[in-house]
């Protein structure tokens, strides 16, 4: 039995890293029958701990913790070199200075070590499949393991690996794709499609990501397959998100002419608002991840500083426009309750 069977409503929090994702939101979603997510990515293993504590002392719910699988540390330097020559006058612009471009695992063995010891009900991963070694061992200490996919392929992968549900992320999500390998190829597949070949090719229980903003879109996977459905932009408004407010703000501001994915910000393909930077950077940045991430940090902290959107990481899925603030509690209730009003809808219209 997974954790999903507990829930009383198939709502999960997509796990934001970079400070969107906080315990009080986390909370907040848990408490309201979801699954609240942590995002571990970016975090110091110290202040991770300290997030697991302050999420138990809000909700005695389950919730889970999302870890960064470490990638391959090798990168262009020249063609890094290239885009830091490139970045020089947009960091003068905002008084800052670029960061080392350099690869790290994220601290993976100290946050594999705290969500152990913690005994986080729920832990997935994104970037990549743990080792059935590494899964093995995590799931004598949590309940249930969740592995990130954008293929068929990798869904095979983590099945093998012994995954106990699958989160599916269409093309359609915000944020970093989640493919194991950064590549040059950008995978372009609706999650609706997506979906259809995961469950031709596992039985493991499925979260359906990518572009889902309302109740009628979490009825459409819930019937496609899926046993929840993970919901990340939208929660970017509410007022337990740590988004900046030039972020939440940005999220339905005709100025931005929607979204687009992008290296320019991390060096990994990611979706999010099209604002200047993406459209200066995006041909020329590598394909180098977490090196440009550690080199634009200081730059898109300036431009937040600055109050200018137009330099920031803007992270954003297709149903962006959807976004109110709301509540997260609040907002998960109306999810379901708009998602089983729209399956009684659709029997009422077809009932034979």
């Amino acid at each position: 039995m997974t954790v999903l069977e507990s829930l009383t409503v198939p709502i999960v929090q997509a796990p934001m890293a970079g400070g969107v994702s906080t315990p009080a939101l986390a909370a907040a979603v848990s408490e309201a029958g979801g699954l609240g997510f942590l995002a571990a990515g970016y975090l110091t293993v110290e202040a991770l701990r300290d997030q697991i504590r302050a999420v138990r002392r809000l909700t005695g719910r389950p919730f889970g913790v999302n870890l960064f699988v470490p990638g391959d540390p090798a990168a262009d330097q020249e063609a890094l070199a290239r885009y830091r020559d490139r970045l020089e006058a947009e960091a003068a612009l905002y008084g800052a200075e670029l960061g080392k471009a350099m690869a790290d695992d994220d601290g993976w063995a100290g946050k594999l070590a705290v969500v152990r010891e913690a005994r986080v009900p729920v832990v997935s991963f994104t970037f990549g499949c743990p080792s059935p070694a590494t899964i093995a061992n995590l799931k004598r200490f949590v309940s249930t393991v969740v592995v990130t996919v954008t293929s068929a392929a990798e869904a095979r992968l983590a099945t093998e690996a012994g995954a106990d549900v699958l989160c599916v992320q269409g093309f359609e999500a915000g944020g970093h794709r989640g493919t194991f390998t950064n590549t040059a190829r950008i995978d372009d597949l609706g999650l609706l499609p997506l979906l259809r070949r995961v469950c031709a090719v596992t039985g493991l229980p499925l979260i359906a990501a990518g572009g889902l903003a309302r109740g009628r879109d979490v009825a459409a996977v819930l019937v496609a397959g899926a046993a929840a459905a993970q919901l990340g932009t939208v929660f970017v408004a509410c007022p337990e998100s740590g988004a900046n407010p030039l972020y939440k703000a940005a999220l339905t501001n005709p100025v931005f002419p929607g979204t687009a994915v992008t290296r320019a910000f991390s060096g990994r393909a990611a979706r999010g608002l099209v604002n200047r930077f993406v459209l200066d950077h995006s041909e020329g940045a590598p394909v180098a991840y977490p090196h440009v991430h550690h080199m634009t940090k200081a730059l898109r902290a300036a431009a937040a500083r600055a109050g200018d959107a137009e330099a920031m990481s803007l992270w954003a899925g297709q149903g962006h426009v959807f976004a109110r603030e709301i509540p997260a509690g609040e907002l998960t209730r109306a999810l379901a309750a708009d998602a089983r009003s729209a399956l009684v809808e659709a029997l009422r219209r077809h009932p034979g």
